[in-house]
């Protein structure tokens, strides 16, 4: 009955009383060791902390830059057009209804893939292999 209910074995244990003694093996210095950083209360290390050394991250050389100028483009490839047999024209807006591309992202098309079809495609960037198959297939290319 509801009486008889108890935790699994094991599965509860009993708080750890430090500082009562040499006889509790956890008296004086309470499982802390001796002196130092660590044995303190609220003694951490912060993380990649070398004892005052000069840390890593700071002997070695920067290197590289990030270029905030860089425009971030939403690929997609020939394939993935193919796959929408009934649109004759493609732009960034109709891509983004579906699902293609991020929405307010400008569009590269590359040239993965084969179209059968004639189809527009209008783009901010194309590639030169996506291109050629493209107007091999009868459609047309347009650079926004």
């Amino acid at each position: 009955m509801l009486h008889d209910l108890k935790p699994s074995k094991g599965s509860t244990t009993r708080r750890k009383r430090v500082g009562r003694g040499p006889g509790s093996t956890l008296g004086k210095t309470c499982g802390h060791g001796t002196k130092g950083q660590k044995s303190r209360s609220g003694g951490k290390v912060r993380q990649g902390f070398e004892g005052g050394q000069m840390p890593l991250q700071r002997r070695l050389p920067k290197r590289g830059f990030t270029n905030f100028a860089r425009t971030e483009y939403s690929i997609v490839n020939l394939r993935d057009l193919a796959r929408f047999p009934d649109v004759e024209t493609l732009d960034p807006e109709l891509m983004a209804e579906l699902r293609l591309v991020r929405k307010g992202m400008p569009v590269k098309v590359l040239g993965d893939g084969e179209i059968e079809r004639a189809v527009t495609v209008k783009a901010h960037k194309i590639s030169f292999a996506a291109a050629a198959k493209i107007e091999k297939a009868g459609g047309k290319v347009e650079i926004i």
